[in-house]
C-alpha cells in the first residue's frame, strides 16, 4: 500500500464523543474528510444535528447520536446502537468533557465528584465498552483527547491582567490521569490488536480571549501563537489510521511547543 493510502479511513467506522465543541468540530471534520463513517455523540443532540446540517452543506456526512457519559446504561445503549448499525467500530475518540467546577479551587466536593463521575468513571466505562468490541474483532484505535494541563501545572503569568485563571483542580486531575490511563488501555488491549494513544492539545484561540491573554500565552509557545481550527486534524487522522499502526501508548502534545519551553 502506498504511504498516502495508509492515512485513508475509508471503510472504517469512527465515533467521536462531545463533537460540537471547539476541538470536537475539527476532530469530526477530520474523520469525515478522511472518509470514515463518522458518528458523533453527546448529551446535546440538537447541537450535533446542527453540526450535521452544516457539514452536509459542505458535502460531509456525520451521524449524530445522544448519550450521557455520566450514565453507564446510556454508554452501553450508544455502543449497541453503533454496533447494531455497523457491526463493529474501528476508531473511538474520547473527546467528551464536563466542567461542573464553575468556582475552581473553592468549589464544593460535590462539584469535584460530579466531574470525576463523568470525566474519570465515564471515560473508563465508554473505553471498556467500545474497547471490548474492538478487541473482539482484533483491531481498533482509541484516541483520548487530553490537554497540556494534564502535563504541566497552571502558569499564573499567562492570566495576568485578565479575569481568567487556571485554578480548576478537577481538570488537571483527570487530564493527568488520562495520560496514564492511555498507557493502561494500550497495555490491556495491545495483544488484541487495539491501540490507544492520547493527544494533549494546547490553548485554542477564540474571540472571547482578551488580547493580553492571547499575547502572553503565545509568548509561552515556541511557534508564537495559539492553536486554531485545524491544528488537531492531522494528528487525529494519523492516530486513527493505519499510518500509525505500530504506535500505541503515546501522549502527543499538539501545543506549538508550550510544554517544551
Amino acid at each position: 500500500m502506498a504511504v498516502l493510502d495508509t492515512f485513508s479511513l475509508e471503510n472504517k467506522v469512527a465515533l467521536v464523543t462531545g463533537g460540537a465543541g471547539l476541538f470536537g468540530r475539527q476532530i469530526v471534520r477530520a474523520l469525515a474528510e478522511a472518509r470514515a463513517t463518522t458518528y458523533v455523540a453527546s448529551r446535546n443532540l440538537e447541537a450535533l444535528q446542527e453540526l450535521a446540517e452544516e457539514f452536509a452543506d459542505q458535502g460531509l456526512t456525520i451521524v449524530p447520536l445522544q448519550y450521557d457519559q455520566g450514565e453507564e446504561q446510556s454508554i452501553l445503549a450508544l455502543r449497541d446502537q453503533v454496533l447494531g448499525r455497523e457491526g463493529g467500530i474501528d476508531v473511538l475518540v474520547n473527546n467528551s468533557v464536563a466542567r461542573p467546577m464553575k468556582h475552581g479551587y473553592e468549589d464544593s466536593a460535590e462539584s469535584f465528584a460530579e466531574s470525576m463521575r463523568v470525566n474519570a468513571t465515564g471515560l473508563f466505562l465508554i473505553t471498556r465498552a467500545f474497547g471490548d468490541a474492538m478487541a473482539g474483532r482484533g483491531r481498533g484505535s482509541i484516541i483520548n483527547i487530553g490537554s497540556i494541563q494534564g502535563m504541566v501545572g497552571p502558569d499564573p503569568l499567562i492570566y495576568a491582567g485578565t479575569n481568567m485563571s487556571g485554578w480548576y483542580p478537577d481538570y488537571f486531575f483527570h487530564k493527568g490521569g488520562m495520560i496514564n490511563f492511555t498507557r493502561f488501555i494500550a497495555s490491556y488491549y495491545g495483544a488484541c490488536g487495539v491501540r490507544c494513544n492520547c493527544i494533549s492539545p494546547g490553548g485554542y484561540e477564540t474571540t472571547a480571549h482578551p488580547p493580553v491573554f492571547v499575547r502572553q500565552y503565545s509568548e509561552h509557545t515556541l511557534l508564537g501563537h495559539m492553536a486554531g481550527g485545524a491544528d488537531l486534524m492531522g494528528a487525529v487522522v494519523f492516530l486513527a489510521s493505519d499510518a500509525s499502526s505500530y504506535i500505541t501508548a503515546v501522549n502527543l502534545p499538539v501545543d506549538g511547543g508550550y510544554t517544551a519551553k
